[in-house]
């Protein structure tokens, strides 16, 4: 690009434009205002304005989730700053690619308790992948790719750039680099070769094996090589909850997710196996259970990841290798098919019939007859009305556990929620993200009645950006998870776990210019799904299903306990 003079706000939009940004999702203020005047003259990509900033993180990040692009997210200063960090610490936590630009002070108030100032960079510093503070506009260009470059390389995770207000107003020549080079920072791309071969052998010498899979597979692309992998070897699949679509669900080939509300079968074979093969994983509690449990079954461990802090780090592993997981699959496809022998195939047919054995336990069933609507029937139907091909959001809780189990993903890239901070709040925002993604596509947003207050407000910008999302509230009257915790674990003293004030959920979504639908028994919840995604297929409709108010999430492994340790129903 040719050297021009611009201000540091123009030199902003042209970095974003420089690196194909379609959708910025933020909400202005003082800080931003010589930016968000440059966001109006241009006409390269969309800003999407939120109701609060915590949702235009949310949005940008799930924008992330389902595309692989890098989300963008643009707020003002001090609170501004402030009501991001959780937006923030949600993608961190689950390694997601985004760029959040935040305004700042002009650099001489820095320190000196400014109005609506924040020290962002040193809140932000924990749950950042990286973090910059531009207080120089010659700098500004080469920041903002480094930020992009930071955020989708290697482990992915979010930058936050924080630019003050007399940077974005100060000029400059402005030149934006095709490329970058940090001497600092280099990420590994492929495996090293000895450890792969090492690997196949191992696999191939295994008699109960098992490929563990998490969302490592998902931001690397690499479900076609997992797929492609699997079938080649015949070996039995589990994905984490970060992981579903990774491995086509209806498959036979896969167990189900596992962990602590996993099934049987998954549980069960990732604890007895004898070779493991951990893809973009990372061992953590709501996996393994307990890991001195799941260590005292003897296996041998291969452990694929693209950041060598991930490996070994709860779990010792015996193969690790570092580098990108698609390209590591795919070379140990490779090395497999060219090696003078394959799997142990009685062994193998006699570790399957273990595991059908597991699998016929049947974990997952509920009671069908029930008169009162239960949340597995409900994404059940979901699941059929939508042929399996939505992108679901979820918010956290026990509707999300329901989604996982029941909600067959097939595809990468369609399950989108927060797995490691857990972050009430994320389900409508992060739909919002996906559907301005993907303007076509069926897109639900399943959430409890706890949840969904918690960034209801953005059914305002879903008014005002003509957003169809199909919200699948499971309406039991209480905080779920909490109080399935408190049944089992506190005698059933269930403090501040009812929701005893809640919303007319149908006058409210009516009132903010959607359909709303309140649904009370099980015959009405298909009918109620095809109207919305059929009749009412361009509008957002608030489906309002009121469910057993008693239904508990199963299988679950208590904290502390280990993976063969489930309670089951």
């Amino acid at each position: 690009m040719a050297d021009t003079e611009l201000t540091g706000a123009e030199i902003v939009v042209r970095c974003l434009a420089a690196e194909g940004v379609e959708h910025v999702f933020g909400y202005p203020g003082g800080a931003v205002l010589n930016i968000y005047d440059e966001i109006y003259k241009q006409d390269r990509f969309q800003h999407i304005l939120v109701r609060h900033e915590q949702a235009a993180v949310h949005a940008a990040d799930a924008y992330s989730r389902s595309t692989g692009k890098v989300g963008v997210a643009l707020v003002t200063s001090g609170p501004g700053a402030t009501n991001a960090v959780t937006g923030i610490a949600t993608a961190y936590m689950d390694s997601i690619p985004m760029v959040v630009v935040t305004g700042q002070v002009p650099t001489a108030a820095i320190g000196m308790d400014a109005f609506q100032e924040v020290d962002t960079v040193g809140i932000t510093r924990p749950c950042v992948k990286h973090n910059f503070l531009v207080k120089d506009v010659r700098e500004l260009a080469e920041t903002m790719k480094k930020a992009f470059y930071i955020a989708a390389s290697g482990r992915p995770g979010p930058v936050v750039v924080d630019i003050p207000k007399d940077v974005t107003q100060h000029s400059c020549a402005f030149h934006y680099p095709e490329t970058i080079s940090m001497r600092s920072y280099n990420p590994t791309s492929k495996g090293h070769a000895g450890q792969i071969k090492r690997a196949v052998q191992m696999l191939l010498e295994a008699k109960r094996p098992v490929i563990y899979t998490g969302g490592g597979v998902i931001l690397g692309d690499a479900a076609a090589q997992l797929t492609e992998l699997a079938r080649l070897l015949g070996y039995p699949v589990t994905n984490t909850l970060m992981g579903l679509g990774g491995y086509p669900s209806p498959d036979p080939l896969f167990l189900g997710m596992l962990g602590m509300h996993g099934t049987i079968e998954a549980n069960m074979a990732m604890q007895h196996c004898d070779v493991l093969l951990a893809v973009g994983a990372r061992f953590d509690d709501r996996v393994i259970g307990n890991p001195k449990h799941f260590q005292k079954e003897a296996r041998k461990i291969i452990h694929i990841d693209v950041d060598p802090s991930s490996i070994s780090k709860r779990v010792k592993v015996d193969v690790p290798i570092v580098g990108d997981v698609g390209h590591v699959l795919a070379e140990i496809a490779k090395f497999a098919q060219a090696a003078d022998h394959g799997p142990d195939q009685e062994a193998l047919k006699a570790w399957w019939a273990q595991i059908e054995l597991w699998r016929s336990q049947d974990c997952l069933k509920y009671d069908r007859a029930s008169p009162l609507i239960k949340p597995q029937y409900v994404i059940e139907k979901l699941y059929e009305v939508t042929q399996g091909d939505a992108f679901v959001t979820s918010d956290v809780g026990q509707h999300q556990m329901w989604a996982a189990q029941y909600y067959k993903f097939a595809k990468p890239r369609r399950w989108i929620n927060s797995g490691g901070l857990g972050t009430m709040g994320f389900g409508l925002p992060a739909a919002m993200g996906v559907q301005m993604a993907h303007p076509g596509a069926p897109v639900a947003c399943i959430t409890g009645e706890g949840s969904i207050q918690m960034n209801i407000q953005e059914l305002a910008t879903c008014k005002q950006s003509n957003l169809p999302i199909k919200i699948i509230l499971l309406n039991n009257g209480y905080l779920g998870m909490v109080r399935q915790w408190q049944e089992f674990f506190y005698e059933e003293r269930y403090a501040e776990s009812y929701v005893a004030s809640l919303p007319d959920f149908v006058k409210l979504s009516e009132a903010y210019g959607h359909v709303g639908m309140r649904i009370e028994k099980p015959e009405d919840v298909e009918p109620a799904l095809r109207r919305a995604f059929g009749e009412y297929k361009d509008q957002l409709v608030f489906m309002n299903f009121l469910t057993d108010p008693r239904e508990n999430v199963y299988p679950m492994i208590p904290a502390g306990k280990g993976l063969s340790e489930m309670i089951l129903i």
